[in-house]
């Protein structure tokens, strides 16, 4: 399996600088971050870490859930994954991610409602994603649509 690569350029101070991220595999963007928006409610038109994550693991995520769909014998027609990644303070000092929700509701043909939720499970334990997070609470919100 390949290695994606991204870097970041930064320059100046943690709250007075700011920097670029580039998605540099797949070279789709460039993106700007900053300390004071990446902690402000309104993100101003910037990335974060978090956000980041949040994309990783919500698409990690819905890979895996249709795999394991497909397996338990059911047909993934469509998945809608959010990921919400919370950062907080680190009561050792700094800051750390403080949790992370990950919700889907899923249309899939040849699955109950148990079928889908012990799917969407095994999926949260499995990615690789949730792998790499496990010093993190990841709470699941799985529901089927009818």
């Amino acid at each position: 399996m390949p290695t994606r690569t991204a870097r970041t350029a930064w320059n100046g101070s943690l709250q007075d600088g700011s920097g670029q991220v580039e998605l540099s595999s797949s070279k789709v963007g460039t993106y700007e971050v900053s300390f004071p928006k990446r902690a402000a409610d309104d993100a101003g038109g910037t990335t974060s870490p978090e956000e980041l994550i949040a994309a990783a693991h919500s698409s990690c995520y819905a890979m895996a859930l249709s795999a394991l769909i497909a397996e338990a014998g059911g047909t993934p027609q469509a998945l809608d994954v959010q990921a919400d990644v919370s950062l907080g303070p680190d009561p050792a000092g700094g800051f750390k991610l403080t949790g992370i929700t990950l919700t889907v509701r899923g249309e899939v043909d040849g699955l109950d409602a148990a079928g889908f939720a012990k799917a969407a499970a095994d999926a949260k334990a499995g990615c690789p994603v949730s792998k790499a997070l496990t010093g993190v609470e990841i709470t699941l919100d799985a529901e089927l649509d009818s």
